[in-house]
């Protein structure tokens, strides 16, 4: 995982455990409050809502817990994982600039590029002006790597 992903996984962590959480306990304990549970909606929610941070903060403890950060400024050479690659579509001239990440940071309308995806194990091992075919839900698709940088 790359520092960014590492620290936004972090943050996210301290955040469910330190305003979250608290949150949640105060919700339940002033739903307690009205009375009977068993028709409380309020209190019924706040429960729910308290399974599902529950279940996000050991989520997050144990991806952080196995997480091995690389800095991919100390990388070169050829496309692997932490690369930002510009590449080219071959038939419709469109540019693209992806950063290739671990799976739990990936986000491709951010241009945080999965590593598991077809189109980074197709960049990977590659190097600059060299063309990739790809199989895309919309068919094989050529690209021509224009640049990399490990920033």
């Amino acid at each position: 995982m790359t520092r960014e992903g590492y620290e936004s996984l972090d943050a996210e962590l301290r955040d469910l455990k330190s305003v979250q959480r608290p949150s949640i306990i105060r919700a339940i304990s002033e739903a307690r409050e009205h009375g009977d549970l068993s028709e409380n909606a309020e209190y019924h929610a706040a429960r729910e809502k308290q399974s599902f941070v529950e279940g996000r903060i050991r989520e997050l403890e144990d991806i952080i817990g196995r997480a091995e950060v690389i800095d991919p400024a100390k990388l070169t050479g050829t496309i692997k994982f932490g690369a930002t690659v510009t590449i080219i579509d071959e038939d419709t001239e469109e540019q693209h600039t992806y950063k290739i990440v671990g799976e739990v940071e990936a986000s491709i309308e951010r241009g945080l590029l999965n590593v598991k995806s077809p189109l980074a194990r197709a960049l990977i091992g590659k190097d600059e002006g060299d063309s990739v075919e790809v199989r895309t839900p919309r068919g094989e698709r050529s690209y021509e790597v224009v640049a990399i940088d490990y920033r």
